[in-house]
């Protein structure tokens, strides 16, 4: 069942598993080469998006838990970096405050409206899961690890408590980034014109 609140997603714009699995493999590489990549990523990423890095960013300088801090920086790498490969920067858009105030905006009133519905079996989740399936997909994955008791104790040595509501609010900063960028995505077509139009 498609969002009321929440745009539909092009199927031109929806970013396939294979593309996550390969940034994962890439981002799990700790060489100082692979580091250097990474902060690369970074830049490319706050220069290219600016409103969208800000807001992610805001997130992710809050007293965060660490397993939620670590999830967030991750997971809002590795998705950009997927579309941004998908995509490139000539179909990739700049998200404007104006979207991602109107995402953010849409994401709420999606939850409202579900939450009004008592008998309504479909969630937020449900919603853009329909809308970008393997990049939900991948997100549950690595939020169900993040607060895996048993799966950090064999990473890390010992168990220790997640604040759950952390790991909430890193959840929700990716769902805005998914739409937005998703949004952001302009078809083949529309990158040709604009090309033309800059080359005019």
């Amino acid at each position: 069942m498609r969002g009321a609140a929440i745009r539909p997603v092009p199927r031109y714009a929806v970013v396939r598993a294979s593309s996550l699995e390969q940034i994962e493999r890439e981002l799990e590489d700790d060489s100082a080469r692979a580091r250097e990549a990474l902060d690369q990523a970074f830049a490319r990423f706050e220069s290219t998006q600016p409103h969208l890095a800000d807001a992610i960013c805001r997130l992710l300088s809050k007293p965060l838990d660490e397993p939620a801090l670590a999830l967030g920086y991750f997971l809002s790498i590795a998705i950009w970096l997927a579309f941004e490969r998908t995509f490139s920067e000539t179909r990739l858009r700049e998200v404007s405050p104006d979207a991602l105030t109107a995402t953010e905006e849409a994401i709420e009133l999606e939850q409202e409206l579900r939450a009004a519905q008592g008998g309504e079996p479909f969630d937020l989740d449900d919603v853009v899961s329909i809308e970008q399936p393997d990049v939900l997909a991948f997100v549950h994955e690595h939020v169900d690890a993040a607060l895996d008791p048993v799966g950090r104790s064999a990473r890390e040595g010992a168990a220790r408590e997640v604040n759950a509501n952390d790991i909430d609010a890193v959840y929700r900063a990716i769902v805005l980034l998914t739409l937005c960028l998703s949004h952001a995505v302009v078809p083949v077509d529309g990158a040709a014109r604009g090309s033309v139009e800059l080359m005019a």
